[in-house]
């Protein structure tokens, strides 16, 4: 008899534990569309952001700025390193300088 009982507890224990586990991949799934939409929305940004960069620098502004122009010798590089002014970007920011600092080592 206390057998039936225990085995009919740790069933609904696992019951339970499966009902958790579907509402948090469904919490997981409801974020990660989310997220790939805010990626497809801020494309048009990333684009025109590159287009913007790609002009800061032509032959004309080189010519008229000579600390534009293309140094024979590299000595010092520039990264220009964009990151996240919104709150709950979790970790986005520590990765991004991470990542940032062994692409310069």
């Amino acid at each position: 008899m206390a057998k039936a009982r225990e085995l009919k507890g740790r069933i609904r224990s696992v019951q339970n534990t499966r009902k958790i586990t579907r509402t948090m991949e469904m919490v997981a799934t409801s974020k990660l569309k989310r997220a790939q939409d805010r990626v497809g929305a801020a494309r048009p940004y990333a684009d025109r952001l590159q287009e913007v960069i790609g002009r800061l620098l032509t032959p004309e502004l080189a010519a008229r700025y000579p600390l534009l122009r293309q140094p024979e010798t590299v000595e010092r590089a520039a990264v220009v390193m964009l990151t996240a002014n919104r709150g709950l970007a979790g970790a986005f920011n520590a990765n991004l300088i991470r990542e940032t600092r062994q692409l310069l080592t």
